[in-house]
């Protein structure tokens, strides 16, 4: 059992925890920033329509 956990925490094969941990933290910001973006534009856009029809 030893020789099986040594063997795990010694291989370098496969992406770590840690790796993962960083990628899935660089999706969560891009989605962030693009949810932001594309709402601001959005309001604009429905702001602009807004204005157009009320003069």
């Amino acid at each position: 059992m030893l020789l099986h956990i040594k063997r795990f925490l010694t291989s370098e094969d496969g992406p770590t925890a840690v790796e993962y941990a960083v990628m899935l933290a660089l999706i969560i910001i891009v989605c962030l920033v693009s949810i932001q973006t594309l709402g601001s534009n959005t309001s604009t856009t429905f702001n602009n329509i807004s204005n157009s029809l009320g003069s």
